[in-house]
């Protein structure tokens, strides 16, 4: 179901269209891993038809059966897709010898997945740990392809190789892809206790800055934590950040108000929800000269915006916690204006009723002695994303209590 937000200075105008209800039963499946799809576009290698893909993902539970999740959410022709295989990644663009299993769809081989639409795999008996990191590969057979769906910069390696090589331990000459192409959730069963965290965000929940096939983005680090922590260890984390991504108005990726129905509530299992969004809506400020009407923005409609969310959420049985913004002094898009929005779109999650809780993710990595300035032990270098050891503060600096 779709949500269209048209958001100009203070002014808020929004049409909402009903979303899909979740029961409260114990879920069936719950969401292991997952990425925000969007539109593939020229900044990122494309893949061509006649291709095998090996996707590497890195899950957060374990399970004795995994179902996939492919998406054609942006294309504009049918995809078809063939052979899929998923094992466990030997590092690279190989796969363990003897983990492989087929992927079958209502018992076949192929799938044709129309525009716009996902398919869930049927189930593959296959036994999986906690924090494992997957390979999942197929084939695009030749077929008319005018717009792909991908997460782009995935901080991950994934691999394109020529013809149907789904079966080999090793690729034949594979391609480097910096992104995850069609696919986009896995699942496991649900036990006891299983349940999912969404971590609604942009680059910085998306782990920019990270180090490459590391898994050190801040969702990763909480799943890590939680696998150790009595009671909660068969909760899982689901990161949907998109680098550039904005609450209100696109620019990377579908907006957070867009997308929240796919990304958030349609989500296998989902219990709980941290919203890190804002500071991309807050950069456009410092481009004074040629402000679109509709990115001048205020803390006002931020607020709006995750007060909607929150709302929705809640509707769904879901609790939603609400991240202050890091600090972004000395950044290539800061203004002075843009700092004072975020001091007071932080001072509201701080003091609203809204949410279920507050990750004060701004006290965790500000610089003591500069506040609105990264902490220089976490910062990249371009004093806007952290680097490992931000990453690793923010995730660390959660309160596991919230998710009990």
């Amino acid at each position: 179901m779709s949500r269209h937000w048209l958001v100009f200075a203070s002014t808020a105008v929004l049409f909402v269209a009903g979303g899909v209800s979740h029961s409260q039963e114990k879920p069936k499946w719950v969401g292991t891993w997952a990425a925000s799809p969007m539109l593939a576009d020229g900044r990122w290698m494309r893949p061509v038809t006649n291709s095998t893909l090996r996707e590497i993902v890195h899950i957060s539970n374990g399970g004795a059966q995994v179902r996939l999740r492919f998406t054609n959410e942006f294309g504009i022709d049918p995809l078809t897709i063939s052979n899929a295989h998923v094992a466990l990644s030997a590092g690279g663009p190989d796969i363990k010898t003897g983990t492989d299993h087929a992927v079958m769809f209502g018992g076949a081989a192929s799938i044709r997945i129309p525009p716009g639409g996902v398919i869930y795999s049927d189930p593959v008996d296959f036994s999986v740990a906690p924090l494992s990191d997957l390979a999942v590969t197929f084939f695009v057979p030749a077929q008319n392809m005018r717009a792909e769906t991908a997460h782009l910069a995935a901080d991950q390696d994934n691999f394109v190789a020529d013809g149907d090589q789904t079966s080999a331990v090793s690729l034949t000459e594979p391609k480097m892809a910096m992104s995850w192409y069609f696919f986009d959730g896995i699942d496991v069963p649900a036990v006891d206790g299983a349940r999912a965290i969404v971590t609604l965000g942009d680059s910085i929940t998306d782990g920019t800055a990270s180090t490459r096939n590391a898994n050190l983005r801040w969702p990763n680090i909480l799943a890590a934590r939680l696998k150790q922590e009595h009671g909660l260890e068969n909760v899982a984390v689901l990161d949907e950040g998109i680098g550039g991504n904005r609450v209100l108005n696109e620019q990377s990726g579908p907006s957070a108000l867009s997308r929240f129905d796919r990304d958030v509530l349609g989500q296998s299992g989902v219990k709980y929800l941290i919203i890190l969004e804002g500071i991309n809506d807050i950069g456009r400020l410092s481009n004074t000269r040629f402000l679109a009407p509709e990115d001048d923005i205020t803390a006002q409609n931020l607020e709006l915006a995750l007060t909607q969310l929150a709302e929705r959420a809640h509707e769904h049985g879901i609790k939603v916690f609400a991240a202050t913004l890091t600090p972004y002094g000395g950044a290539g898009y800061f203004s002075e204006k843009g700092e004072q929005v975020r001091k007071d779109y932080n001072n509201w999650i701080r003091s609203s009723s809204v949410f279920d809780g507050v990750i004060d993710f701004e006290k965790i990595t500000s610089d003591p002695a500069n506040p609105d300035r990264f902490n220089p032990e976490y910062d990249s270098g371009d004093h806007l994303h952290p680097k490992d050891t931000g990453y690793k503060a923010m995730g660390g600096g959660i309160d596991l209590k919230l998710f009990k």
